[in-house]
């Protein structure tokens, strides 16, 4: 069985409880659970999968842990792991810039080895853009707690069921 480790930034609360709701949906526990801005990027070699959540500010851009987060990650040896997005926008005030922070994360990752997993398609999404596009799909569990947070339930699901037949 693959161990799996969550890895998330938020600044308003959303982002967290989108990792929680992603912790139950896998079973598990919180000491798997990690927020970057207090943990050290070397935790990543303690997994096999790693799911990366963040929150997206300003247009388009990383959630402040990220920003030094990131470049810490990028340095890991990630060959072999798999990697799995999931994150919070807004995708009414911001739906030219929905979930960016994510294919930001996806790209300073992309010279790491990991292998990227969990896609799953756009259809039901109202943003105008998005980096996280691939496609007809999106790159991880794109969601907008404040305006859309009825669509979370399913899309957890999919991006579940998406993650798990990739382990």
């Amino acid at each position: 069985m693959s161990k799996i480790g969550i890895f998330f930034g938020s600044t308003s609360g959303n982002t967290e409880e989108l990792a929680q709701q992603v912790a139950k949906a896998f079973d598990i526990d919180n000491a798997n659970v990690h927020n970057v801005d207090s943990v050290e990027a070397t935790e990543a070699q303690n997994y096999d999968v790693l799911l990366l959540g963040s929150s997206t500010w300003g247009v388009g851009d990383l959630q402040d842990d990220w920003e030094d987060f990131l470049p810490k990650l990028a340095k890991e040896d990630l060959n072999g792991k798999k990697v799995a997005f999931f994150g919070c926008g807004d995708s009414f005030g911001h739906s030219d810039t929905f979930c960016n922070s994510l294919a930001k994360i996806k790209e300073g990752l992309a010279d790491s080895g990991a292998t990227f997993i969990g896609a799953i398609s756009k259809e039901g999404y109202s943003y105008d853009e998005t980096e996280c596009e691939e496609g007809d799909n999106v790159i991880g569990l794109l969601t907008d707690i404040d305006n859309e947070e009825d669509k979370t339930p399913e899309r957890l699901e999919k991006w579940v069921t998406s993650v798990k037949a990739s382990l």
